[in-house]
């Protein structure tokens, strides 16, 4: 569980990222954090791990307050994979990236060797093992970042816009691994800008603007209303916008799922031609 209580956070420049935060992510649930450039949203996430300490109120991890831990002692439990790749990596070979944390938190070589390769296969890496991560493009380095955390499993997973430089494939395999992630009650928080994405999976969503959270509701409803989404310079997904466009034909409002709405169109349309 994460509790993030009435959160205010200053840079030294003194800029005010965060102001008064406060909610709740229960253990397994997955939630996208949305907003414009500057919202505040990595700032946020980046308290999750101890990366930042709040400047007013707190951070409890599993009711372990950040501001009283290391992020070393906060790593193994909460894994987080950067926006930019290349501030995370840093070793010679992909295998050997994704080997390091498994390393330092003690893992035995057998174990070490298995979770490297699943983590391989997973993300098709495998031809680049022995290749250095800034050999490959970006979206292939995201995707090493992305394998060196899944690799030690840990029960929080923050992913910083995820799917950026990723295909239609990838994006669909690492919504798979999220829903199978939940099945494991782990926890996921992503930012992300893809409200496509974002549609097709459906968590509890968190809207912000100028460091404040302006909206907290499920995707579905959250997503569905041009209003609340216009405070966060958010645009609606494809779906909606289409269906607030043919209300001769009734449909229902807060559908943002492609298949959904491909299933209540037919309807609607086989109706018409009887």
């Amino acid at each position: 569980m994460i509790e993030v209580q009435d959160v205010g956070f200053t840079y030294p420049s003194g800029v005010e990222a965060l102001r008064g935060v406060a909610f709740t992510v229960n253990n397994g649930e997955f939630i996208a954090i949305m907003g414009q450039n500057g919202a505040g949203k990595t700032t946020l996430v980046k308290h999750f791990n101890g990366l930042l300490k709040p400047s007013i109120g707190r951070v409890l991890v599993d009711g372990i307050e950040t501001k009283k831990t290391s992020v070393a002692s906060l790593a193994k439990k909460v894994g987080f994979v950067f926006q930019n790749p290349d501030h995370q990596l840093f070793s010679e070979t992909v295998e050997e990236e994704i080997a390091f944390a498994l390393k330092n938190f003690g893992f035995e070589e057998e174990t070490i060797k298995k979770r490297v390769t699943w983590a391989l296969s997973f993300l098709e890496l495998k031809k680049y093992r022995k290749t250095s991560p800034f050999m490959l493009s970006g979206g292939e380095r995201k995707r090493v970042a992305l394998a060196s955390v899944l690799a030690w499993n840990p029960e929080i997973l923050i992913l910083d816009e995820p799917t950026i430089g990723q295909d239609y494939k990838q994006k669909e395999k690492l919504r798979q691994f999220i829903l199978q992630m939940q099945t494991q009650e782990k926890t996921i928080v992503i930012v992300t800008h893809d409200v496509e994405f974002v549609a097709e999976c459906n968590p509890r969503v968190l809207l912000m603007t100028e460091g404040r959270i302006v909206a907290d509701g499920q995707g579905k409803n959250i997503l569905a209303n041009p209003e609340v989404l216009a405070k966060s310079s958010v645009v609606p997904p494809q779906v909606v916008q289409i269906f607030s466009r043919l209300n001769e034909l009734e449909l229902p409002k807060n559908v943002i799922d492609l298949y959904e709405a491909k299933d209540l169109l037919l309807k609607k349309l086989e109706k018409r031609l009887r």
